[in-house]
């Protein structure tokens, strides 16, 4: 019966709150999109456990767990050596964006992936309107979390949003950190002075590009019953991202029926941007306050339209902190390379469990 229970949402999913947000004429659902979900993971060979984790305000956390025969809600994992993996996706998607890497980021040590609050199945609450505001709730949503998961220590790994409430989170909890993972950061470099001067970073006039059908989403369900032909065209390249997985639509469809749902994360989001994708709290100014013990790694794709600037002007003040750019692959690095994306992680975790047995040794 506990097993059912985790896979049944909430009652709040209910809510008419949520429902007055999804236009009828939307051909989605939250039962559609565990569909969805469940066709992107049958690629995954190795065994996990989902389950709603349950945080305050009535809210819960969608989370995928890859572990040692140790079910995800018990601290048993924290006895290894190697702290777990958590795996924060970026803006407008999801777990299941990480089909290509769980098998063998698994293979290491446990794994967690989960869906940022206000995003996939998790809980799509009302933000605060304040980008600091937002940004404490995300990172408050996370601390819970982990918790109610029982981690004492974990690598953090975020994509994109994922990867700017990455360091949020490790700037508010450092003592939870190992390693902080940030894989094509969102929010980093402050807007320039003039927003219109021809030294806009290309990445950023390409940004309305690269995150299209995403920001703004309102187009999507607004397109009614051609949402899931939008994505699929103003998309294709997805389709060409999980070829060696999929070879039809069915990316295209877990991407649509993530956004076509209550907008909770996406109006937070937007709350915390300006004109052109700029972050209104520009990490980069703040980032340098992360704990000097705590590594700090960077990973590009060398096709990105996001410049690495900002992971080279933090190199220098902070010489330790490692940059690897990925050939070949685009801003959605861990799926336009996963293989090479996979050894570079499993590298950099490599190096974290074995600087936590030289401390445990030296104890």
């Amino acid at each position: 019966m506990r097993r059912m229970a985790e896979w049944l949402p909430p009652a709040k999913e209910q809510s008419s709150w949520l429902l007055s947000w999804l236009p009828s004429w939307c051909p989605t659902s939250p039962s559609q999109l565990k569909d969805a979900e469940e066709k992107m993971l049958k690629s995954v060979k190795q065994p996990f456990s989902r389950q709603y984790v349950h945080i305050s305000n009535g809210n819960y956390m969608w989370t995928i767990t890859f572990s040692t025969h140790v079910h995800p809600s018990i601290p048993q994992l924290q006895a290894r050596s190697s702290p777990p993996l958590v795996l924060l996706h970026g803006f407008g998607g999801g777990v299941a964006l990480w089909a290509q890497n769980l098998d063998c980021l698994s293979s290491s040590g446990p794994v967690y992936a989960l869906d940022l609050l206000g995003f996939g199945q998790s809980s799509r609450p009302m933000f605060s309107t304040d980008p600091e505001g937002a940004e404490e709730q995300f990172v408050g949503a996370l601390e819970e979390w982990r918790e109610k998961v029982g981690l004492e220590e974990m690598v953090l790994l975020g994509h994109n949003l994922g990867g700017y409430l990455s360091a949020a989170y490790t700037l508010r909890h450092p003592d939870r950190v190992k390693h902080l993972l940030l894989v094509e950061p969102w929010g980093f470099p402050a807007r320039p002075e003039n927003p219109h001067h021809n030294s806009i970073p290309v990445w950023i006039r390409a940004m309305g590009a690269v995150m299209s059908p995403f920001n703004p989403l309102a187009g999507l369900r607004l397109a009614g019953p051609l949402g899931p032909t939008l994505v699929q065209t103003i998309r294709s390249d997805f389709k060409q991202k999980y070829s060696s997985v999929f070879d039809d639509n069915t990316v295209s469809n877990y991407i649509y029926h993530l956004n076509a749902q209550t907008p909770s994360g996406e109006t937070a989001f937007k709350n915390m941007t300006i004109p052109y994708g700029w972050a209104k709290r520009p990490m980069l100014e703040r980032i340098g306050q992360v704990q000097a013990d705590i590594p700090i790694s960077f990973i590009y794709g060398s096709r990105s339209s996001l410049d690495s600037a900002s992971g080279y002007a933090f190199k220098k003040t902070r010489p330790e902190v490692e940059i690897t750019v990925i050939r070949g692959a685009g801003h959605y690095v861990f799926a336009d390379q996963p293989e090479d994306f996979n050894q570079t992680v499993l590298r950099i975790l490599a190096r974290t469990d074995t600087k936590s047995t030289d401390s445990h040794s030296n104890l």
